[in-house]
Parts: structure tokens; sequence; C-alpha cells
């Protein structure tokens, strides 16, 4: 991608009522837009951004034998009646909304209810089980106070995945390896280290659930961290019950601020009872099917790596979620220098690199302001003074010093992926 192709363009400011430092730097940095409070639009980098996390997501889930789908956004009342959870009183996040035939519908919060009902067509026997689906869906919430910037918003995707097993021994075999899945996950999109598994509330599904809770400031939640066993506990379910399961005192515990990236919860048989999903075991007993919801936020984990890295300058991603490998700068508009740049930018797109390559007619000190609001990780200089040394500056997002490397010889598999 050119920057000269690019329709957005980076600004001096974010708007006046955006708090959040990571909406008020992609919004900057021309990641995302703002179209109201707790809506934004992704924009060309901010979806590459997306993409790349998703892809991690998926290839994980894909990994535990999970089957993707695309549920539908519009949600039948009578399904959400039968598990009480219709009622503004019991959900109070609900959009709703009526059809021409006067039948009231409900706009996707969450799809445990619809995807236990689909299953029914597909599981009758032991011998369809287990099964695992997963979607990545567009959820709406009417939160009465959308905040955070892209980390709670009214609009936003999620990774939902739902387990169906034959009994608790099966399910818990699988919730285990979620959980394993979900540390991969963080982990390779450069947040494990901040990321703890946390015992929660269950809610209305279990006694207790577990959250993955990344350390920030800009977190809603507080959490008590044993760093040593990398085990959380929410400030909801801080008690002697569950400190003395994990084994834990409270004088080993460290309070801190984290932003929820992951839940899981077990939903046992409180959906397949009352919507009707069973099988029938080697016996030929009927059972009620055995049940797991597993969710990631991907803008959420978008929002959480802005708020751990970013610095004065502006946006740094790590690798693996970065919307290109590579910033490449041309400096000056002299003949040579643009072919230099021009075979460059060539080269390293030939090698798989993806490239941002800055070809404007802009000052040295606006392209190096950008590059480090945009925030990439290897940013690629060429102009008059590196031609002269045959060579191109090369600079990892948030070092100081510059190393040159011959043109000949310039590789990002030399510049390292780290």
């Amino acid at each position: 991608m050119r920057l000269t192709q690019l329709f957005t363009k980076t600004r001096h400011n974010a708007p006046k009522d955006e708090t959040a430092k990571n909406a008020q730097l992609l919004i900057r940095a021309g990641y995302i837009y703002k179209d109201a409070a707790g809506v934004y639009a992704m924009l060309p980098l901010g979806l590459r951004v997306m993409e790349k996390i998703i892809a991690v997501i998926r290839e994980e889930m894909k990994a535990l034998g999970s089957q993707e789908v695309t549920m539908t956004t519009l949600q039948r009342k009578e399904l959400w009646e039968q598990t009480d959870r219709w009622d503004d009183d019991k959900v109070d996040v609900w959009f709703k909304s009526k059809l021409k035939n006067d039948t009231e519908v409900g706009l996707g919060w969450s799809h445990e209810e619809q995807m236990t009902v689909m299953m029914r067509d597909f599981i009758s026997s032991y011998r369809d089980l287990p099964r695992s689906v997963f979607q990545f869906q567009t959820k709406l919430r009417n939160e009465t106070r959308a905040k955070s910037g892209i980390m709670r918003t009214r609009e936003f995707v999620m990774k939902d995945l739902y387990s169906f097993s034959r009994d608790d021994k099966e399910h818990d075999k699988f919730y285990s390896e979620v959980q394993k899945a979900y540390t991969r996950v963080f982990d390779r999109l450069g947040i494990g280290e901040w990321t703890y598994l946390t015992y929660a509330s269950g809610g209305a599904f279990a006694k207790y659930s577990h959250e993955f809770q990344t350390i920030t400031e800009a977190g809603e939640d507080t959490i008590y961290v044993h760093k040593g066993k990398k085990v959380a506990i929410n400030e909801e379910v801080l008690n002697d019950e569950v400190m003395k399961e994990l084994g834990v005192t409270r004088d080993e515990l460290e309070e801190v601020k984290a932003a929820e990236v992951g839940n899981i919860f077990n939903l046992g048989t409180t959906k397949s009872e009352p919507l009707g999903l069973t099988f029938a075991d080697e016996e030929g007993k009927t059972k009620p099917v055995v049940m797991g919801s597993y969710g990631i936020g991907p803008a959420r984990i978008m929002g959480v790596i802005v708020e751990r890295y970013a610095d004065d300058k502006g946006l740094v991603w790590p690798a693996a979620a970065a919307p290109y490998q590579v910033h490449l700068v041309r400096l000056g508009s002299d003949d040579d220098v643009i072919a230099a740049a021009d075979k460059l930018y060539k080269k390293l797109e030939d090698d798989g690199v993806e490239v941002l390559y800055d070809d404007r007619d802009e000052s040295a000190g606006t392209k190096f302001a950008d590059a480090d609001l945009l925030g990439l990780p290897v940013r690629m200089t060429v102009s008059k003074k590196t031609l002269a040394e045959d060579s191109v500056e090369v600079k990892k997002r948030g070092d100081d010093e510059a190393v040159m490397m011959k043109l000949d010889k310039a590789s990002f598999g030399l510049v390292g992926k780290e």
C-alpha cells in the first residue's frame, strides 16, 4: 500500500469528547472513525489489525476441532422467553425492534439460545457428540454508557464458541483445552505477559466462570493477581472459599486494574433443558446436552494492545497484530531516490513482506512523526544520505538508534520479527 493511495490521513487531535487513549490514538492515526458514542467504524488500517487478530483466534479455534459458522443478528423472542432472558429487567442490554407484521424481534447481543436451537437439528445421538461451533459475529448491546474507547462499545465483533458434550467429564476436558487455546492466542498477540486466568462470577450460568483479564490502567475491573501461579480473582468473588480453592492467601495477591479480553462459561444444561437439546445415550436414554460458552473480543484485544504498548509518540504494534510489518519512508523527490525506494518496495513485497510505502511529497519531520504515530514494527528510510552509502536506514519502532543496511542485502528477515 502506498500512502498516496490511502484515503485516510493522520491528524493532530482526536475528538474532544474522546477520553480513552486507545480511541484517541487510533482516530488520530486513521485506524478508526468515531460515528457516535460507543460506535466506531474500522478504516483500512484498523481493519487490517482486526483481520490479523481474528486470523490468530480462528487458527486456534480450528485447532480445537471447532467448526466456523455465521449466525443471524435477528433473534426470535420466543427462544429467549424460554430461558427467561427476554425481559429487560433480566437482561438490560437488548436492542429490540418489530417486523412489519408486528412480530417482536431482538438484535443479537449473544447467541447461546439461537445456537442451541439450531443444534437440535444435528444432535440426536451420543454418536453426534462432542461438537463445538464458533463464529465471528457483530453483537449489538444497548450499554447505558459506552466508554473506554473500542474496549466497550454498543456494536462490536465477538468470537463466540459453543461446545456440546455428553457429560461433565467430556465437557471439562474441552473446557480445559479452550483455556490453553486462549492462552496461546494472547501470547501470540503480545499481551500474554499481562493476561491472567481470572476467577469471576458465573452469574446465571454457574457458581464461577473464568475470565481472561489483561492488566492495564484503562481497565474497568479490579482483580487480585498471584503472579507466581499466573492466576487472579475478580474483586466480585474475592473471598476465603475462592482463595482456598486456588491455594493462595490475601497477602500474596496484588490489586490491579484490568480489562477483560475473554471469558468462558460452563453452561451445564441451563440452555439445553429449556430449549429441548437432548441426545440418546448408549442405552437409549434421553439426556440433555452439556454446554459451554466461550467468548473473545477482537476489538477489545486491539484496544488493550494500544493501551499496553503505545508511547508518547503514538501506536506501537507487536508483529502479529501490525497492519503492515514495514513502514518504508522515501525522503526527497530526486529520480535516484525515487528509483531506489520503488525498487526496495518491490523487493520487500516480492519477499512476502507487508509494506506501507510513504511516497508522499512531505518533509522528513512529517513523515517520521506519522511513522511513529502509525506504529509499524520497522521503519526503513531511503534518502540522498543513505544512497551515498548504497544503504537504507533501518529502525525498529521503540528503539532509539537506527542502523544502516546495504540496499542489495536489505531484508526484513535480517531485521527480525520480534
